[in-house]
C-alpha cells in the first residue's frame, strides 16, 4: 500500500487558472471556467480555499471519533453473545456510518480543485462572484455569492452553482434580465451588480 493511500490521501488539490471567457492570451495550463450549465455534474469538484479547509477540518473531527467507536464495539464484544447484542449491533452502524462520511469527504477531497478567486472578472456572472439581482414580480433586491454546489448555504447568501437561480445567472452581465424555471413557476430577475 503506497503511503499516499494509507495516509488518507491527503495530498493537496490542484489550483485551477481561471481566465475571462473572452481572453485568448492564456497561459499553458490555463483553463477557461465558464460553467457550461449541461456539464456542471462532470466536472471535478471545485473549492474554494475556505470551503476545502472546512472540508478538511470535517474529515479530521470525523476520523478524530474512530477510537470512541472502537472502545463502544470492544465494550459491547465483552458483554457475550453477539448475536443478541444490541449494543454491539448499534456501535457496528455507527462505526459503518462514520466510515461512509469519512469515505465521501476524502473522496472529494481528491477531486477537489481549489479556484484561483485572484482570476476572477465581474464582467459576467461565475462561480465565487457576489451577485445582485433584482426579482422583476415584486421589486426585492437579493444579493447572493454563487458557490460550489457542496459548498451551498442560503443562510450565508451562499447559493450552490446547481439551483435553478445560479444556473440561470451564469454567463450573464450586469443589466441582464433572465427567466429562472424554479419549483413555484418562472421567476423574472434583473442582474444589478457583479462582484469578487
Amino acid at each position: 500500500m503506497n503511503n499516499a493511500r494509507r495516509h488518507g490521501n491527503r495530498r493537496a488539490p490542484h489550483t485551477e487558472i481561471l481566465s475571462s471567457p473572452g481572453r485568448t492570451n492564456r497561459q499553458p495550463g490555463e483553463i477557461n471556467f465558464v460553467i457550461n450549465k449541461n456539464r456542471i455534474k462532470n466536472m471535478a469538484t471545485y473549492l474554494t480555499q475556505e470551503g476545502y479547509d472546512k472540508k478538511m477540518a470535517e474529515l479530521s473531527a470525523l476520523e478524530a471519533q474512530r477510537p470512541a467507536i472502537k472502545a463502544a464495539i470492544a465494550e459491547a464484544r465483552d458483554k457475550g453473545d453477539l448475536s443478541e447484542n444490541a449494543e454491539y449491533d448499534a456501535a457496528k452502524e455507527a462505526q459503518g456510518m462514520l466510515e461512509m462520511k469519512i469515505a465521501k469527504i476524502k473522496d472529494l477531497i481528491a477531486n477537489a480543485r481549489i479556484i484561483d478567486a485572484s482570476k476572477l472578472n465581474t464582467e459576467e456572472v461565475q462561480l465565487l462572484n457576489t451577485v445582485t439581482i433584482k426579482n422583476l414580480g415584486n421589486g426585492m433586491e437579493m444579493t447572493y455569492t454563487i458557490v460550489t454546489e457542496s459548498e451551498g448555504n442560503l443562510r450565508e447568501h451562499k447559493l450552490a452553482s446547481n439551483t435553478p437561480i445560479a444556473q440561470g445567472l451564469l454567463g450573464h452581465r450586469v443589466g441582464d434580465k433572465v427567466a429562472v424555471k424554479a419549483p413555484a413557476g418562472i421567476i423574472n430577475f434583473e442582474i444589478i451588480k457583479i462582484e469578487i
